[in-house]
């Protein structure tokens, strides 16, 4: 049987923390992203999901959440938006903002 989430708005709404990163394939900055994602990923390991979202290609998205520029991330905790912010941010201070707002909702 599978469990999986089908829908962003399933996915988002889980017990497990999901950090989304709105980005764009043209977007420098984005690209600049991929590598501290990946980074974070490995220092947190199943302690949070993390997914990407291109604006273009899911404009509703962009639109419901109010990405006004990318890259934007959003850490979602049981369907909440609980962190937010815009451009590049560091992997260190990435897992830290990361690790905070995860331990304030456990």
């Amino acid at each position: 049987m599978n469990t999986q989430p089908k829908t962003f708005s399933e996915l988002i709404e889980g017990d497990t923390p999901i950090l989304v990163d709105f980005f764009a394939t043209w977007c420098g900055p984005c690209k600049m992203m991929q590598p501290i994602l990946e980074d974070t990923a490995r220092q947190l390991g199943d302690l949070v999901k993390i997914i990407k979202v291109d604006v273009d290609r899911n404009p509703l998205a962009a639109s419901k959440f109010q990405v006004r520029g990318v890259p934007t991330l959003i850490l979602f905790h049981k369907g909440k938006a609980i962190w937010r912010q815009s451009g590049v941010v560091p992997a260190h201070q990435l897992v830290k903002i990361i690790s905070e707002n995860i331990q304030e909702k456990v």
